[in-house]
């Protein structure tokens, strides 16, 4: 399974950014996905899921700025983010969870730098 990221870069304090997570090799349709951020000299933090049925989940941070969705047709999964914050400031990564041999195996993309400038 390949997970590859795109869309981070350097915004304004108020500004938006997309991103983007191709996700190969599997039924993406049937995985759960996720982003989750490190900011500079902190611990990874989960940010947005969304099921394999669309339900989704946002840490509190986030709520009400960042919307997470998913095309199955182009096995991609985006996170939208709005009024972006300083404190937003991390390398994104996107989680693939797959289910394997009846256990869910998650695989990661290299992270995309997402910078706040305030």
């Amino acid at each position: 399974v390949k997970v590859v990221e795109s869309g981070g870069g350097l915004v304004q304090a108020g500004g938006s950014l997309r991103l983007s997570c191709a996700a190969s090799g599997s039924s993406f349709s049937d995985n759960n996905m996720a982003w989750y951020r490190q900011p500079p000299g902190k611990q990874r933090e989960s940010v947005a899921a969304i099921s394999s049925g669309g339900s989704t989940f946002y840490a509190d941070s986030v709520k009400g700025r960042f919307t997470i969705s998913r095309d199955n047709a182009r096995n991609t999964v985006y996170l939208q983010m709005n009024n972006l914050k300083a404190e937003d400031t991390a390398v994104y990564y996107c989680n693939a969870a797959v289910r394997l041999l009846g256990s869910n195996v998650n695989f990661w993309g290299q992270g995309t730098q997402v910078t706040v400038s305030s």
